[in-house]
């Protein structure tokens, strides 16, 4: 027999604990992708329970429905055109007040709702008692305790989920009533849309084809959300053919309002649904106030002061780098050698061919010299994760508030600065909680130059390299500072020049500092990692594989005869040629032909930088492997120490350049989506590409003449 389906989506505040709660749900058995025509991120998961098979879909979290950014308008559509058989709720039971307001809101869409109280622990730490049962009547929507983070609840919320889904909960219809000169226009506008036919309000697509005004959204949802003048919905009314005489009707019912109440009629529907939560929280909870600073409150007042606050923030990056660099280093040596003396096996088990060395130079050496570093990624995810669950990267983007003003942003726009240093495209998708189109476009457009996952296995091999142990924490810091630095300046000339406009109030919400439970962070720190081995058996495989043909070819000169030596041949190689016309542009940064190579490889991932080096460098040691006896396993970093002919101010320069420069195509396909024009992508492939050259020329000219690292 098979299992009856239930379809679920988890709504809720950010940092209520929502993607914990999810964790807990699906385990697993989740994946990532994008809402279907957008690129905001969409998480989806599956479980069994009691004979059910439940799809859990994670919204984005949103404060409110009101479609004011991207966001909240996909969390919308999902519950409303999606229509998930279960709504669950994740609300804050330690900020209860102010996350019941989203609840109201979701209660108004007439979808079959469960309210999840996490964080309950927290919550009776401060003095707050409830009622579980009686908030439950009054809200009419089953009540769970929660403690997320040790998966306390999980099997109460699935089995809420079920009596919602099955019909044994049986809620009283429990909504918000607005004072009654609201409620009396709601009334008057509710036999309107009666009179023309319907009982909702249908969706645009309907109403082009001149079909009855009533069809998909929730009849008194409309209604309010028509008088709070809602710009999707607004737009979707305007659109049927029938429409004139309710827009008429709404604009005469805002007047009548304003005149009665003689204040502004969103303002009125705000306090009405905060005085209903106060009642409701009144009645159903007591909370004993202790006279005591929380530990959340004496920790702010350390890391949120004014002249502390980023020394801090810096001072908590950089000791996040020296972690990654010293405890990385000793497990990629063991993965180095392991791809180094498979390279060697190999070798000696196959004839000399092209086939050898395909597997050799192009695979081992070209994939191999990426995954080396992935113990590098794992640890630099591992404390972004941590960071984040612990709330302190909310506060990271309040202390970069002041410095975000002063270049025409706020500090929200930071947010996507720092997922940016874990991928770019993820980042550019974060950009979309911005409500300013200008902000947006903006920070999307400075976001690039964050040094992102993909660069970490350009800086790691030059550091390793180039660099003495004990300064290559301080190094790697550097080029992340300069990166933001970099986007801050950028960010100011754009706001000034090429998109004016003042600066919006910056409103971010502050979580309670709490511990991450291991599970959550190893899940996040699983899925960058997965997604970093499945680029490299994909797209790095694929390109390493392409670079080792533009290096192989030609095997013979233009007369037919072989070339004298490897070297020869390399560069006389199709990569070799390219690399030569390039060259007089690099050249006064201090590059040869063979970077410029690996730079225009880069384009395709940045990982290719390092796959491409790692593909040279095992074509042009292979004499060196032939001619000795006993063959020397070699690291990936002495090989580039012995033929790449780079000082460590030269290596610096091309880990400058590799941060600056055009970003991937990936993240070049992702502007292009957000923006919906070739013109933004276009530009930020020009100006980063004219940055890195003039930041890298003053660089390398100025190193040259102070003689600092030549």
């Amino acid at each position: 027999m098979k299992d009856k389906k239930i379809v679920i989506a988890l709504a809720g505040n950010p940092n209520s604990g929502k993607t914990t709660i999810f964790n807990n749900l699906t385990g697993a058995r989740q994946h990532v992708g994008n809402y279907p025509g957008v690129t905001v991120e969409k998480k989806e998961g599956w479980l069994k329970h009691e004979g059910y098979h439940i799809t859990v879909i994670d919204l984005p979290g949103t404060y409110g429905l009101s479609a004011y950014s991207p966001d909240e308008l996909i969390a919308r559509k999902v519950i409303i055109d999606e229509k998930p058989d279960v709504l669950v709720n994740i609300v804050d039971a330690s900020n209860l007040e102010r996350n019941l307001y989203l609840s109201t809101q979701l209660k108004e869409l007439e979808v079959p709702m469960v309210l999840v109280l996490n964080m309950a622990d927290i919550a009776e730490r401060n003095g707050m008692k409830v009622n579980y049962e009686l908030l439950s009547q009054l809200l009419g929507m089953p009540v769970v305790r929660a403690v997320g983070t040790k998966n306390e609840g999980t099997a109460d919320i699935l089995d809420a989920i079920v009596s919602s889904f099955t019909g044994k909960y049986k809620p009283l219809p429990r909504l918000v009533r607005y004072r009654p000169e609201v409620e009396e226009e709601i009334e008057h506008l509710q036999k309107i849309l009666y009179n023309s036919g319907g009982n909702s309000l249908m969706p645009i697509e309907a109403a082009a084809s001149g079909g009855n005004i009533g069809h998909s959204y929730p009849l008194r949802w409309s209604i309010v959300k028509l008088l709070e003048n809602d710009h999707e919905l607004m737009k979707k009314t305007k659109a049927h053919p029938q429409s004139q005489v309710l827009l008429e009707q709404l604009e005469q019912s805002r007047k009548r309002i304003r005149s009665k109440l003689g204040d502004d009629l969103d303002m009125a529907l705000v306090e009405d649904r905060y005085a209903f939560i106060r009642g409701v929280c009144r009645e159903a909870c007591q909370s004993h106030s202790m006279d005591r600073v929380s530990i959340t409150e004496k920790i702010d007042n350390v890391l949120l002061n004014r002249v502390l606050g980023i020394p801090l923030f810096l001072g908590m990056m950089w000791l996040l780098f020296q972690l990654t660099f010293t405890l990385g280093e000793p497990l990629m040596d063991l993965i180095e050698v392991g791809f180094a003396n498979l390279g060697i096996w190999v070798n000696g088990q196959m004839t000399e061919g092209l086939l050898r060395s395909l597997l050799v130079d192009g695979i081992i050496g070209g994939v191999g010299g990426v995954i080396v570093f992935l113990p590098v990624i794992l640890l630099l995810f591992l404390g972004i994760a941590f960071l984040e669950g612990t709330g302190y990267m909310a506060r990271a983007a309040f202390v970069m508030d002041e410095i975000m003003h002063k270049a025409g942003l706020h500090g929200k726009s930071f947010v996507p600065m720092l997922i940016g240093f874990g991928c770019t495209v993820p980042a550019l998708m974060a950009s979309r909680t911005l409500e300013n189109p200008r902000d947006r476009l903006v920070t999307m457009l400075v976001t690039p130059l964050m040094s992102c996952g993909a660069r970490l296995p350009v800086y790691t091999l030059l550091i390793g390299a180039f660099f003495a142990p004990q300064v290559a924490g301080n190094i790697l810091f550097s080029l992340y500072l300069i990166g933001i630095i970099l986007a801050i300046v950028m960010a100011r000339v754009f706001r000034t020049w090429l998109l004016p406009g003042e600066a919006e109030p910056f409103v971010m919400e502050l979580p309670i500092y709490r511990l991450p439970t291991l599970k959550s962070v190893l899940i996040h720190m699983w899925e960058r990692a997965w997604l970093y081995l499945r680029k490299a058996g994909t797209i790095i495989l694929a390109l390493s594989i392409v670079m080792w043909a533009l290096f192989t070819f030609p095997m013979v000169d233009e007369n037919g005869n072989e070339f004298e030596s490897t070297i020869v041949q390399v560069e006389n190689s199709y990569a070799g040629r390219m690399g030569k016309v390039i060259e007089p542009v690099l050249s006064p940064l201090g590059f040869d032909w063979k970077t410029g190579v690996a730079l225009v490889a880069g384009l395709g991932a940045k990982e290719i930088v390092v796959s491409t080096m790692g593909t040279l460098y095992s074509i042009e040691d292979d004499e060196a492997l032939a001619a000795e006896e006993e063959p020397v396993v070699k690291s990936f970093a002495q090989r580039a120490r012995e033929q790449s002919g780079y000082t460590p101010l030269v290596a610096y320069v091309l880990m400058l350049f590799t941060l600056i420069y055009i970003p991937c195509l990936p993240v070049i396909a992702v502007m292009r989506r957000e923006t919906n024009t070739w013109k933004w992508p276009l530009f930020t492939m020009g100006y980063t590409i004219t940055l890195a050259w003039v930041v890298c020329f003053v660089v390398y000219q100025g190193g040259m003449l102070l003689g600092i690292g030549v």
